[in-house]
């Protein structure tokens, strides 16, 4: 924390997936559940897993120029045909059954602490969610699970994904504001190594079951930032809110 100053953070950007809801939980679950209603018995959490794989390497694409721009549920779907196809399952959902799991992503369990850490620092500071998910998708997310964000703002907006510096860069465009003036709250490593190289404040928030119980999630030590806390009521504290 030396050298940190909480004074100059008019902005807390947030990462969602994993920082501020359970992402694992709430695709396995959902998975699982319409799996079962089309008679196909499978692991939830490890399908989950599988197509989390293929989360960042989809939007490596796009950032890398191999692709036109998609948003995020397009890239999801474009995962789940490929993963269905490798696991022998591209005949056992139809598209309208495709569609509902593209849309589990719509709607996540947020973490215990985090729609109460949230509010302790709207207190003093603009909350937004700073997201690769769509901007569709991010309302619904939120709306369904209760979070306080002051605004969205969604990788759509930029048209790149994080870590690519645009989508942090256009986050400090549209609040009008320094780089330096935001704390980008995630995670993952790859997230805060891209807000850093942005020019962000960082703040590493431990997750230890977000890739699930048998996967090691990103940990503080192997992680460069400016604080590293163990969830958003310790962030406030930090902040002084």
């Amino acid at each position: 924390m030396t050298g940190f100053d909480a004074t100059a953070v008019r902005v807390v950007a947030c990462d969602i997936f994993g920082t501020t809801v359970d992402w694992r939980t709430g695709v396995a679950g959902q998975v699982a559940a319409v799996a079962a209603e089309h008679g196909v018995d499978l692991d939830g959490g490890v399908f989950a897993d599988d197509w989390r794989d293929r989360y960042l390497p989809s939007m490596r694409r796009v950032n890398d120029g191999l692709r036109d721009w998609a948003y995020l549920d397009t890239l999801h779907r474009e995962s789940l045909d490929a993963l269905l196809g490798d696991r022998g399952l591209a005949d056992a959902f139809d598209g309208a059954a495709r569609d509902r799991l593209v849309r589990v992503w719509h709607r996540l369990p947020a973490w215990p602490d985090a729609a109460d850490g949230l509010a302790r620092l709207r207190r003093r500071h603009v909350v937004a969610a700073l997201s690769n998910g769509g901007f569709a998708l991010m309302t619904h997310l939120i709306k369904a699970a209760g979070l306080p964000f002051d605004c969205v703002l969604s990788a759509e907006l930029a048209r790149a994904y994080k870590p690519a510096p645009e989508a942090y860069l256009t986050a400090a465009r549209l609040l009008d504001v320094a780089p330096s003036q935001i704390l980008m709250v995630a995670c993952h490593t790859w997230d805060i190594d891209g807000a850093r190289a942005a020019g962000l404040a960082t703040a590493f928030l431990e997750r230890p079951l977000e890739k699930g119980p048998a996967r090691e999630a990103d940990r503080a030590s192997a992680t460069t930032s400016d604080l590293t806390v163990t969830g958003f009521p310790q962030l406030a504290d930090v902040l002084g809110c």
